[in-house]
């Protein structure tokens, strides 16, 4: 008992004589708090939030099929496409207790034709039926009866007797107004209008077959009616309350995946990040108290002692700061779903779901990095002797030992032998590659950092000491404090590297998809429509005056089964392109290695390109099993190998196979090759009807608008990094800076003017900047050369020259900053008052 109280004694007088040093981890601690809170909000919301219903807010009970495919071990994969129900599942329903009736529901984009303010807008179709769903009811005239009869809603710009032509798929159609609803609380996302059933079956290309189900329960709690339709079909999803949002919206699920699997990846990262700077800044302040744990080992501590002695102190500073971080982090939280939002990655009104969870997870989570932390900055100072813990004290650490730099160096050759992996795997696996690859550079850079930047400051220092007295002086302190300013460059190398890869790898997928794209696409003209291309809106353009040929292109995703090296089953999405295999001569060029793409016929065969193949592990007469966009069980035959799969898609199949598993049923675009002097009146043509007409040459790459997102994804989790990097960056040198405060009165006292002092720091800061932009470009180099020749064959990484150049300089900038502000700050004191105080 006396051993643990005078322990607790030291560590409160430590916490009291040497606040200065626990402020940087304190603020180290808080931030990473913050940011797990607000990473752990998002996490939450993946789970537990969502979209309230809007169109099915009438329905006590919403059915739908699952939009997800299950993948074991791992977070299920969202389906792009809205799943079918099975034929009976409204029969079935209707006879369960408490069941009053089933409404069923189809949905049919269209766009209104004309010259009107609305042309050009998108509005959703449905039967008059499922007005019900909304609580829609008549507010003037009467339902729809015929197939050229349209009900709207109040505030449309439209009345009663009025025609309004509206188009699907590029074909327009006239419509009477025959009606006008209205309802309690009014569909926000969208424009709506009513057709008879007949009409819906006419233009939907399903046939009008059910896509949702609103149930209304008479007598009994709405959530035992689901419980009875999830227990009698359990492949339906039944949902109450604000639940009923994930089956009316089909990105309310995609958005809950995406979510958890941002806030997860961001989490683990930003724990990592924290370990590097807690552990370096916690190694700052070990430091500056060698001579108080020299002391202790003198008189008789044991390690074990001054382990629980180090750990205390951190846990102490780390659980207040963490405690302090949880309401920054939920305010970060609504920041970070701005910035998603904005990106198009999450709709603007999904809704976060706000708990005490993640701050006790983050808190828990930070408090295990603070201690492991701790445990690494006291391992060295608990196993010195304790006579060569007081010599250390006056001379400073030695040079780190021969086992640390080969642990460093076995690090190095593993991360540049990873950075070689897109050498034999290409593809997307190259970009996977390339982050693994950075990390360990990044490990063994922070294992060899002291050692590597006394080889550099002694190589610098050479140089130095030839320019001027403070270039001496800071040549000198630099080579005797290798630790230290260590300490201080390992962050700043840390952020550039992450950088680099962060913006590096998707860049060049980004480009060499966009130089696949445009030199896929051999046809003259790229011809779509709001909602997409209806087969008879392609024979239209066909058959234009000048146009030669014209096709389809559909465009969905599916869900492909593979293993990995354990025989662990594998799911992940790809691009799924439908093209017309008799006539793709005249528009695409996908490059054919081997097969044919005339082969293509049914959903039984698919043609995969050569980085699909090789992580496949298929060829032709191969077999890709999964399932399609809308859920549907999936095998076929692989009948052509192609190369240009960044620009137009892993897989490729006949267009009519995937429009038929698809929700709208529709072409995404048109390539019309025309006839060299009918291009502007082909052009003109197209236009007038109410086609999107551009140059084929300025086709988009398939699944550029995920690419997109990612890219988005990316940014801002490097900036929520870099960030953190900057406050540690910052702290670090601050800290470090003020640590010599002794130095610089002494200086000041055998004659060094202000300037000279300052004059020395500057030359430090510049030596600490440039150092540590270098370590970081070259951690960055080998990952991104072995990315660049998984994408694109070329040895130079087609990087973004700003944004590179941005990271690199702000991290070095914030070296110049940083020691300029410790400098001042600790020169504030006399000298004599500083020299007296020790």
């Amino acid at each position: 008992m006396a051993t643990a109280l005078g322990l607790g004694r030291i560590v409160r007088a430590d916490l009291r004589q040497h606040r200065g040093s626990f402020v940087g981890v304190a603020i180290a601690v808080f931030v990473a708090s913050a940011l797990v809170t607000g990473l752990g909000v998002l996490v939450e919301s993946g789970m537990r939030g969502g979209l309230a219903p809007e169109r099915y807010v009438a329905a006590d009970v919403v059915v739908g099929a699952p939009q997800q495919v299950d993948v074991p071990e791992d977070l299920p994969v969202a389906l792009r496409e809205r799943a079918p129900l099975p034929v009976d599942a409204a029969q079935g329903i209707v006879g369960l207790p408490g069941v009053e009736r089933v409404v069923a529901d189809v949905t049919v984009p269209l766009v209104q034709q004309g010259a009107g303010a609305g042309a050009g807008a998108v509005v959703e179709a449905h039967p008059w039926e499922a007005t019900a769903l909304t609580g829609f009811e008549l507010r003037e005239g009467r339902e729809p009866s015929a197939a050229d009869e349209v009900v709207v809603s109040v505030g449309s710009d439209r009345a009663v007797g009025d025609t309004v032509a509206l188009a699907h798929g590029g074909v327009p159609s006239e419509y009477r107004v025959v009606g006008e609803v209205s309802a309690p609380i009014a569909p926000e996302r969208g424009t709506h209008v009513f057709l008879s059933e007949q009409r819906i079956g006419q233009l939907d290309p399903h046939g009008g077959a059910t896509q949702t189900l609103g149930v209304f329960v008479s007598g009994t709690d709405p959530e035992q009616t689901a419980a009875s339709i999830r227990e009698a079909f359990p492949d339906l999803v039944a949902r109450t309350g604000d639940a009923r949002g994930d089956v009316e919206f089909l990105d309310s699920g995609a958005a809950r995946s995406i979510l958890v699997a941002i806030g997860s990846a961001f989490v683990g990262t930003c724990i990592l990040v924290a370990m590097f700077i807690v552990a370096g800044t916690l190694s700052l302040s070990v430091q500056s108290r060698r001579r108080d744990y020299a002391l202790l080992r003198a008189v008789g501590a044991s390690p074990s002692q001054v382990h629980s002695l180090v750990a205390r102190e951190v846990l102490w500073v780390a659980a207040v700061a963490a405690v302090l971080g949880i309401a920054p982090g939920y305010l970060l939280s609504t920041v970070l779903q701005t910035a998603f939002v904005t990106g198009g990655v999450i709709p603007g009104d999904f809704a976060l779901a706000v708990s005490p969870l993640p701050a006790v997870g983050a808190v828990l989570l930070v408090l295990a990095s603070a201690w492991g932390a701790a445990r690494i900055a006291a391992s060295r100072v608990a196993k010195l002797d304790p006579v060569e813990a007081l010599r250390e004290s006056a001379t400073g650490a030695p040079a780190i030992g021969l086992p640390r730099i080969i642990t460093g160096i076995v690090l190095a050759a593993a991360g540049i032998s990873v950075s070689t992996v897109p050498l034999v795997v290409r593809g997307q696996i190259a970009a996977g590659a390339a982050a693994g690859a950075a990390m360990l550079l990044i490990i063994a850079l922070a294992v060899l950092g002291p050692w590597l930047v006394s080889l550099s400051v002694r190589l610098i220092g050479s140089v130095l000491r030839r320019m001027s007295s403070a270039g001496f002086l800071a040549s000198a302190n630099a080579t005797a404090n290798s630790r230290r300013l260590a300490s201080a460059i390992l962050p700043i190398a840390l952020g550039i590297g992450l950088g680099l890869v962060q913006i590096g790898a998707p860049s060049i997928i980004a480009a060499e998809a966009a130089t696949q794209a445009s030199a896929g696409v051999i046809a003259d003209l790229r011809v779509t429509a709001p909602t997409g291309v209806s087969p008879a809106a392609v024979e239209a353009i066909r058959e234009t005056p000048g146009v030669t040929e014209a096709s389809g292109i559909a465009l969905s995703a599916a869900v492909v089964d593979s293993h990995d090296f354990e025989g662990k089953l594998q799911r992940e999405e790809h691009v799924l392109q439908g093209i017309d295999p008799e006539r793709t001569a005249k528009s695409l060029d996908l490059r054919v290695r081997e097969g044919s793409l005339a082969d293509l016929d049914g959903v039984t065969a698919v043609a995969v390109s050569t980085d699909a193949a090789q992580s496949l592990g298929v060829d032709i007469g191969g077999t890709v099993t999964g399932h399609l966009g809308d859920g549907s069980p999936w095998e076929a035959t692989v009948v052509a190998v192609y190369e240009r799969g960044l620009g137009f898609g892993d897989l490729t199949m006949a267009a009519d196979a995937v429009r038929a598993h698809t929700t709208a049923g529709l072409d995404a675009f048109a390539l019309a090759s025309v006839e060299a002097d009918a291009l502007d009146e082909v052009r003109a043509a197209l236009a007038e009807r109410g086609f999107v007409v551009s140059d084929g040459s300025g086709q988009e790459a398939a699944g550029a608008g995920a690419q997109s997102q990612q890219g988005w994804v990316n940014l801002i989790a490097l900036l929520v990094i870099l960030g953190y990097i900057a406050i540690a960056v910052i702290n670090t040198l601050v800290m470090a800076t003020g640590e010599r405060s002794r130095e610089f009165a002494l200086m000041r006292l055998i004659g060094s003017s202000r300037g000279q002092v300052r004059s020395m720091m500057r030359i430090e800061a510049v030596l600490v900047a440039v150092i540590g932009m270098v370590f970081g470009v070259v951690v960055a180099i080998p990952p991104l050369i072995g990315v660049s020749m998984g994408i694109s064959g070329q040895p130079l990484p087609a990087l973004p020259v700003l944004g590179s150049l941005a990271i690199i300089g702000a991290m070095g900038a914030l070296a110049l900053v940083a020691l300029w502000i410790g400098t001042n700050a600790t020169m504030r004191t006399r000298p004599i008052d500083e020299i007296g105080s020790r």
